[in-house]
C-alpha cells in the first residue's frame, strides 16, 4: 500500500499532467469551408484600402474603406480574438514600425479601429499624404499584415458634413460582374462592427453569404464567416448567380444587424 507521501506525490503528478494537457488543448477548429471556397491566388495576407490607391487625388471629407485578406478576421479589442485575427490601424505619414514587438501608439498618425470598424471619414486638410493600413492584436502589437503605402493628394476640403457620408448598411464588392474563377467577393459594413462570433460581444456581428444559382438547379451555397472574415474567394461552376450578404448578431447567431443586400455574378 502506498504511503501518504507517495499518494500526495502521485496526486501532484496527476495535477501536473492534467494541467499540461489543458495547456496543450488545441484552439477550436475553424468553420468548415464550402466546396466553392478556394484559397486566394496570393497566399500572403494583407490589410488594404478598397476605394483608394496610390496616386489618387481626393477631396475631404472622404469615406475611406478597409479590406482584409488571407483568411484573417476582425476581432475587437474588448476581448482577445482567436486564430488569425486583429483590428485595423490607419497610419498617416508613418512608415511601418521597426519593432513589431512594441505596441502601436495612440495619436493622430496611428488611428486605431479597435471596435471592429471597416471604414473612417478622412478630414485631412489639403496637401500630400502617405497612408497605409496595419493590423494589430488586442494589445496593439502589429501583425505582419499590412498594405503598401498609398501616396495621395488632398486637393481641397469641402463644406460637406462628415456625418452625412456614412449610412448604416452592408455592401458586396466584386472586382467585375462577370469573371472566371477564382473570384473575390468583398464584404463591407458601414456603422457596424465586425467581430468573431466566439467573442460574444454585444453590438457586433459576422457576415453570411448565400450564393444561389439563378437557373434554379442546385441548392444555394450558404457560408458563415464566424471568425470575422471580410472577404472570400469562390470557384463555383459556370453560370449566373445571385449573391446575398447578411450580417448576423454575434450573441444569438440569427438576428440581422442590418438589411441584407444582393448582387449578381456571372461565372464564366
Amino acid at each position: 500500500m502506498p504511503t501518504r507521501r507517495a499518494t500526495a506525490a502521485l496526486g501532484l503528478l496527476g495535477c501536473l499532467i492534467l494541467g499540461s494537457a489543458a495547456a496543450q488543448t488545441p484552439p477550436p477548429a475553424p468553420a468548415p469551408l464550402h466546396p466553392w471556397q478556394v484559397p486566394p491566388p496570393r497566399l500572403s495576407a494583407e490589410a488594404y484600402f478598397t476605394n483608394l490607391k496610390d496616386g489618387d487625388r481626393i477631396e475631404t471629407p472622404y469615406l475611406l474603406k478597409f479590406g482584409l485578406s488571407g483568411g484573417w478576421g476582425l476581432a475587437p479589442i474588448a476581448q482577445a480574438g482567436q486564430g488569425k485575427s486583429g483590428h485595423h490601424h490607419l497610419l498617416v505619414n508613418r512608415d511601418l514600425p521597426l519593432d513589431f514587438k512594441k505596441a502601436l501608439p495612440f495619436n493622430d498618425q496611428y488611428i486605431h479601429f479597435g471596435k471592429g470598424q471597416m471604414e473612417t471619414v478622412l478630414t485631412l486638410p489639403p496637401g500630400e499624404y502617405t497612408l497605409r493600413m496595419l493590423l494589430a492584436d488586442q494589445q496593439h502589437l502589429p501583425h505582419f499584415v499590412f498594405s503598401k503605402p498609398a501616396k495621395i493628394t488632398v486637393t481641397r476640403k469641402t463644406a460637406t458634413d462628415p456625418a452625412t457620408l456614412q449610412k448604416k448598411g452592408l455592401e458586396i464588392g466584386l472586382d467585375a460582374p462577370a469573371a472566371r474563377p477564382p473570384i473575390r467577393v468583398r464584404f463591407h459594413a458601414s456603422l457596424l462592427n465586425v467581430a468573431q462570433m466566439a467573442q460574444k460581444l454585444a453590438g457586433t456581428g459576422h457576415f453570411r453569404l448565400t450564393v444561389s444559382p439563378e437557373s434554379g438547379n442546385g441548392a444555394p451555397a450558404v457560408m458563415d464567416f464566424i471568425d470575422g472574415q471580410t472577404e472570400v474567394w469562390l470557384a463555383p461552376p459556370a453560370g449566373r448567380y445571385t449573391l446575398k450578404l447578411e450580417m448576423l448578431d454575434n450573441l444569438d447567431g440569427r438576428s440581422a444587424r442590418a438589411e441584407a443586400v444582393t448582387a449578381r455574378l456571372e461565372v464564366r
